[in-house]
């Protein structure tokens, strides 16, 4: 069975973006398998810490994503980006995964990679932007940005905390859960 590993890029218990996950794991229903990465315990990215042997959260969080099929991040914006935690731990996975040559592959090359975002009105175009340019750089191959989402928050949204979809957004997210397993399993 296709195996996906969905990445929240905040560390914010409940948040829109773990909503907007959810929704998009019950619309995989049983097509794949579906996990979510725990990076909590990743530390700060440092050179001294990757060889001889890496942190054991960086070492788990690079087996999750070496063993996945496929890798749908879900990101709020933080100022017009991603937010920091997201990116430290990009720069882990990044990484080679031996000291020399220093070329050699990370887990995210070649890894297939489906990006949405839930934010304010810009409905997270500059988190997605700054993630494809990131992992485009890593060498992953990700699924178009015609068919990632953004979805915009109304404003009510930030006094409730809950995610309303509408159903505009929830036919994107389904062409895009679609989309994403059919390109995970080309």
């Amino acid at each position: 069975m296709t195996k996906l590993l969905f990445i929240v890029g905040s560390l914010h218990k409940y948040g829109f973006n773990d909503q907007l996950a959810d929704e998009a794991k019950a619309l995989i229903g049983d097509r794949a398998e579906v996990s979510f990465l725990d990076y909590s315990d990743v530390p700060f990215f440092s050179q001294d810490e990757e060889f001889p042997t890496p942190p054991v959260a960086v070492a788990e969080a690079r087996k999750a994503v070496a063993e996945a099929d496929g890798v749908w991040i879900f990101s709020p914006e933080y100022n017009y980006s991603y937010p920091g935690v997201l990116k430290n731990l990009l720069d882990w996975l990044s990484r080679p995964l031996e000291p020399f040559p220093a070329e050699s592959a990370s887990v995210l090359a070649g890894k297939k990679i489906a990006i949405s975002a839930v934010a304010g009105q810009s409905a997270g175009a500059g988190t997605r932007a700054k993630l494809n340019e990131v992992l485009g750089f890593n060498k992953a191959e990700l699924l178009p940005e015609s068919e990632q989402v953004g979805v915009a928050l109304a404003p009510e949204a930030w006094g409730t905390g809950k995610l309303a979809l509408s159903d505009e957004d929830k036919a994107k997210l389904a062409a895009e859960a679609d989309a994403f397993l059919k390109f995970v399993e080309a």
